[in-house]
């Protein structure tokens, strides 16, 4: 038995990424759903289009979204076609906002951690990285 946290982890991993073991569930699952063949067939069509950098494929990939009938995936190709000029700048632009995104996920875990028992200078010394060599002045 295969938990659905495991398909939708294998569902989005390529071929070359898998164990032999991830690949035998993967052909499995393939073979004992069309839902899961058809899914993963557009997660890899998407992870081609991002890992290409080009966004020529994209609207295709959409449409065929759509047309499949998978709600989640459905849902997905309908937030990625509202905001259709973001997502070509995200696969054809070098740049990228994710390290900052994430920093600011970071602050905004350990605020909530420490909401009401300390100040600036505790919040301070668990942002800053531990780095024996760094010397922080006030």
């Amino acid at each position: 038995m295969i938990s659905p946290v495991v398909a939708a982890a294998l569902c989005m991993k390529p071929r070359s990424m898998v164990t032999i073991n991830q690949a035998s569930k993967v052909d499995a699952l393939k073979q004992g759903s069309h839902k899961f063949a058809l899914m993963r067939s557009l997660a890899m069509r998407f992870r081609g289009i991002l890992r290409s950098g080009e966004s020529s494929k994209l609207d295709i990939w959409i449409d065929d979204t759509i047309s499949s009938g998978l709600a989640p995936m459905v849902r997905f190709a309908r937030v990625l076609h509202r905001d259709i000029g973001a997502v070509r700048n995200a696969i054809e632009l070098p740049w990228s906002n994710g390290q900052a995104e994430g920093q600011i996920n970071r602050l905004k875990t350990i605020k909530r951690a420490m909401y009401g028992r300390a100040g600036p200078e505790l919040l301070r010394a668990r942002m800053l990285p531990l780095d024996q060599n760094r010397h922080h002045t006030k």
